[in-house]
């Protein structure tokens, strides 16, 4: 070997053994700066419409928890495709922990089993959950000039009239239509589906005398139910005990109904690869957030219960609500048409 190629030869074991001093150098770089996560602003996707209780939840979550990390923590609506679209934007983003979101009951739970392969993504391998942070039972309510003073008044009159008796939700595979299902299945009774857009329109014709029975979050329907002249006559709620806002109102399981502790939940996710530091950070925080005094408080005024636990709990969640309601929809023939 000729001198120039010796020379050759040291020159390219010296670059190559810069190189990794180098990158041995960084390492405990790289560890610091996963360490000083997060040290930029923070986007928080919502798979959903500004202005609905997704929205308001999620502002007043981002608030606390901007607070928490000392950096912002900006909420963007991205609704769409039953909550398809944001989730979808989620899964797809830079899993460094400067994109979360809203992942809920519909995109992470439900949708799959209703739209097949079409999502956009995939619910069981691409997020990461953070953790549950809240879970808002359903609530049984009839108009309050209704004949139907109790859950067995409206059972007796389904089983007299079978599918003469109709009953709102804000449209297929929704909460309140999965639940009034599971409502129907566990009383045996049968009655007719009116879809709505929403929520808003539902409520106002269940209070005009259009529908007979509605089954939804109890913040939609706790203005119309208190006061001295109500709208609204709440006869159950789909919880596992009373809810604070709502103390009288009993729960299916008080009333002899089984198998109807069922909520619309929320909870926090990241794209699938997000470093499990930063998920347990996030998770950390998040945690206290849920902690808050002034927080829960207005959580529970809503008729909703704060949640919480670990990623593995809000994983194990996902996968148990996953498996009920996609055996209810292949049951019932549940579809999006």
């Amino acid at each position: 070997m000729g001198s120039s190629s010796r020379l050759r030869q040291r020159a390219g074991f010296k670059y190559v053994l810069a190189a990794v001093g180098a990158l041995v150098m960084a390492m405990p770089g790289m560890a610091h700066a996963q360490d000083g996560y997060p040290n930029k602003a923070i986007t928080f996707i919502v798979p959903y419409a500004a202005g609905g209780s997704s929205d308001t939840r999620s502002r007043q979550l981002a608030q606390k928890l901007g607070e928490r990390l000392h950096v912002p923590v900006v909420v963007e609506n991205k609704p769409g495709a039953s909550g398809n679209i944001g989730t979808a934007q989620i899964a797809r983003a830079t899993p460094d922990g400067y994109t979360i979101g809203l992942g809920n009951f519909a995109p992470l739970s439900v949708n799959k089993a209703l739209y097949g392969g079409n999502l956009g993504f995939d619910p069981d391998k691409g997020i990461a959950p953070i953790v549950l942070i809240e879970r808002g039972a359903m609530v049984l309510g009839v108009n309050s000039q209704s004949p139907y003073n109790s859950v067995a008044d409206l059972v007796k009159a389904a089983k007299a009239n079978p599918d003469k008796l109709n009953y709102a939700t804000t449209g297929a595979g929704s909460a309140s239509h999965l639940v009034t299902e599971l409502f129907q299945g566990n009383a045996a009774i049968a009655a007719t589906h009116v879809p709505y857009r929403g929520g808003a329109p539902a409520v106002n014709d269940l209070m005009a005398g259009n529908v007979d029975f509605y089954l939804e979050l109890a913040s939609l329907f706790i203005p119309y139910a208190k006061g001295d002249q109500p709208r609204l006559r709440l006869l159950a709620v789909s919880a596992d005990k009373r809810l604070t806002a709502l103390p009288d109102v009993p729960t299916f399981q008080e009333l002899g109904v089984p198998n109807m502790v069922a909520s619309n939940w929320f909870g926090v996710i990241a794209p699938s690869g997000t470093p499990e530091a930063v998920v347990r950070k996030l998770n950390e925080q998040i945690n206290a957030v849920l902690q808050d005094s002034g927080y829960r408080s207005v959580v529970e005024s809503q008729g909703a219960e704060v949640a919480g636990g670990s990623p593995s709990d809000f994983k194990a969640f996902i996968a148990s609500e996953s498996a009920r309601w996609g055996k209810l929809i292949e049951d019932k023939h549940i579809t999006i048409q």
